[in-house]
């Protein structure tokens, strides 16, 4: 008598954790800085395309589309903000500067931001905040 060991069973068992693990992971974007974002009310806008995101660390370090940037300084933040327009290639898309700030952040690492934007052409930005846990 021959012993058979039937893998259809298996497979189709495979197949099903892989579609189970698919649909229950949770697709997060991380950057590489840890941020604490601020809390204010009002209504939740949609992400854009050709969107650039400035990302503001506690201590001031700034990372532009999930990049870390070497220093500090404005004229590294401009760099990197061409950088990422002339990767995009089309010169004709409206594009919007989201400021994700830490809510230690320092105002001027903000306001360093915003200007390094309004040197390269980006006018149209947002800055995002949570929205409270409980709201009064």
């Amino acid at each position: 008598m021959e012993v058979n060991v039937e893998l259809t069973p298996l497979i189709d068992v495979v197949f099903l954790l892989l579609i189970f693990f698919m649909v229950s992971t949770t697709f997060i974007r991380e950057t590489q800085l840890k941020i604490d974002l601020p809390e204010a009310s009002g209504e939740l806008q949609e992400v854009e395309e050709n969107v650039i995101e400035i990302s503001i660390s506690q201590r001031g370090r700034y990372s532009v589309n999930g990049r870390v940037l070497a220093n500090e300084e404005i004229a590294t933040l401009i760099r990197a903000l061409r950088d990422t327009m002339d990767q995009s290639g089309d010169e004709e898309v409206v594009r919007r500067l989201i400021v994700t700030a830490d809510g230690q952040a320092s105002h001027q690492s903000v306001v360093r931001a915003m200007d390094a934007a309004g040197k390269v052409g980006l006018t149209r930005i947002s800055i995002t905040t949570r929205q409270p846990d409980d709201e009064i």
